[in-house]
Order: structure tokens, then sequence, then C-alpha cells
């Protein structure tokens, strides 16, 4: 048994095709079958099915790919353990952050981080908070950048900063003449809210659930992004809620539809997350010792509320 043969393996249970997975292995699809094969001889079972379109995992397999995981993401701690004794924070390291996160943090500390680290090759990806759970637990990601908690097992949690939420509220509004807002005041029927799937949604409609003026699951409006819910909280469409980082850049105009919450400020956590092997841990460190710096200067908030990203039933 090698870590090669348990590398394709997993590649054969992640892309369910001993081609597409010889492809992602950089290896001929008969060299490739061949290692598994041996693995399968050498065990004396079946890992997986080839009988089925696509090819599924036996029963037995499914543990087996589970143990490979373990086996091959402790094979790779060795190189770390040597990197790390010599000081060395470089290489290729692939980092996922969340949509309503990227626009604005990304510019905040991206150059520092390179110019700081010149010899990590830094692959960065939008992602989803679920598929960058997947990504986490698959070896895909090395780390992630997510509204916290999460409550997964497997994930570390290290926070970098809490984003307070910022109520955009036309002069027109019910609430436009309100110096400051009230989770109370907050009624999730006249809020524009970002479409399904995004973790800022989620802690919105959890900051409004615990108010009585709550009617409903009714929204009349859903949207991908921050720019269109003001442009049609301008329009009368209702109010909005954005992350207080995605103020700092409107118009002059539109700064005026801006209200802050009476403390403890509701606020969302966000936080670097990854695998609870801690590989590559010499880079995670470093990552969030840059943007923890960084973010420090622009957030000065103390005295909030963590809203939870987690739907709730």
């Amino acid at each position: 048994m090698t870590i090669t043969q348990l590398q394709y393996v997993l590649a054969v249970a992640e892309h369910k095709n001993f081609t597409l997975a010889a492809e992602k292995s950089f290896v001929t699809q008969p060299t490739l079958s061949m290692q598994v094969q041996k693995l399968e001889d050498e065990l004396g079972v079946l890992i997986f099915d080839r009988g089925k379109k696509p090819i599924s995992i036996t029963e037995v397999g499914e543990k087996i790919v589970a143990q490979a995981k373990n086996i091959v993401a402790e094979a790779e701690r060795i190189k770390d353990i040597v990197d790390q004794d010599k000081g060395y924070v470089g290489g290729d390291y692939t980092l996922g952050i969340i949509p309503t996160v990227m626009p604005t943090l990304l510019p905040m500390f991206l150059n520092a981080f390179i110019k700081k680290y010149p010899k990590v090759n830094l692959i960065i990806k939008e992602q989803s908070t679920q598929t960058m759970i997947k990504n986490i637990l698959d070896g895909h990601l090395d780390a992630g950048i997510a509204a916290t908690p999460l409550e997964i097992e497997f994930i570390k949690e290290r926070p970098l900063y809490y984003e307070p939420f910022v109520g955009y509220v036309p002069k027109n509004h019910r609430l436009g003449s309100q110096e400051e807002l009230m989770m109370d005041d907050l009624d999730v029927n006249d809020i524009l809210l970002l479409q399904d799937g995004h973790c800022f949604r989620e802690g919105v409609i959890n900051l409004c659930k615990a108010s009585k003026n709550r009617h409903g699951d009714h929204f009349k409006i859903e949207s991908g992004s921050f720019e269109t819910l003001v442009s049609l909280a301008d329009e009368g469409m209702g109010m909005t809620l954005l992350p207080y980082l995605n103020t700092l850049h409107l118009e002059t105009d539109k700064r005026t539809n801006l209200k802050s919450f009476q403390k403890p400020t509701p606020a969302r956590e966000i936080s670097l997350i990854y695998h609870k092997s801690e590989l590559k841990i010499q880079i995670t460190d470093a990552l969030r010792e840059v943007i923890s710096s960084i973010v420090r200067g622009a957030i000065a908030f103390q005295d909030v509320k963590i809203i939870s990203p987690l739907a709730k039933n």
C-alpha cells in the first residue's frame, strides 16, 4: 500500500470516473486504474463498484476512503513539519472567501500579504459557505473566510473581526426619521434581502426573528448584490441592512441614509476557518496576522452582539 495509491483512490471517489480522476492526478488512466486495482487486490476487497455509472463506492470502500483522507493528510503534515522547522512560509495556498466579504476585504489585505510573503502562491476562490466547508473537508481548500459560528466538528474557527450591521433607510421610510435603529424596530417584511445561499441573508432573518413586528416569511424582492438592494431602497421598495465595510465607499448622498444600531450593535463574526488537521498552519497564521492588523484600523467597534449565520427552523 502506498500514499500514491491512496491519493488515486481519493481522486476516483471524488470524480466517480477513472478517466477524469487520472486527468486531475496528472497520470494516464491505465496507470491510475492499475494502482487502484493493485490496492484492491492487496486488501482483498472492492473499493469501487465499476458496474454502475457513475462509479459508486462500496460499503467497505466508504470506510477505506475516509481513512485514506486521514492518512494522506497526515503524510502531507511531514512537509509542514519541515517547513515550520525551517521557518519557511511559502508554497501554494488555496483560500475561499464568501461573496459578501470578497469585494470589501480582499482589496484591503491582498497587496500587503503578497508583499510580506512573496513565496506564498495565494489562490483565491469566491465560494458559498457550504461549498467552502465541503472543499475544506475534501482537501481542495486550505482555508476559508466566512461568517461564523458554523458549529462543524472538523473545522476550526479563528475570528478575524466583528462587522456591524448598518441600516440603509431612505428618508421616506417609516424609520427614516430615527437617529438610531433598535432590533425591535425591524420588520422582515419590508427589508430587502440577498437571495438564498448568502449567509448574510440568514443573519438578517435571525436578527429580525426576535422582532414582535414580524408577520411571516414573505420577502418581496431578493437580490444577489448589495448595490441592487440599495438602488431598490432608493426607489421606495423598503429598507435594507449592509455589512459595515460595504458602507465605506457609498456615494456621499447615499451615506445620509445610513443608520447605526443602538448598542450592543448587531454584528457578524468573520473568521478564518480551516481543517482541524492544521495543514499549512504557518501560512494560515501569517494570513490571519496580516488581515487582523489591517482590518483593526477600519473597524473599531467593541460593544457588539454576534448574530449567527446558521439557518434556524
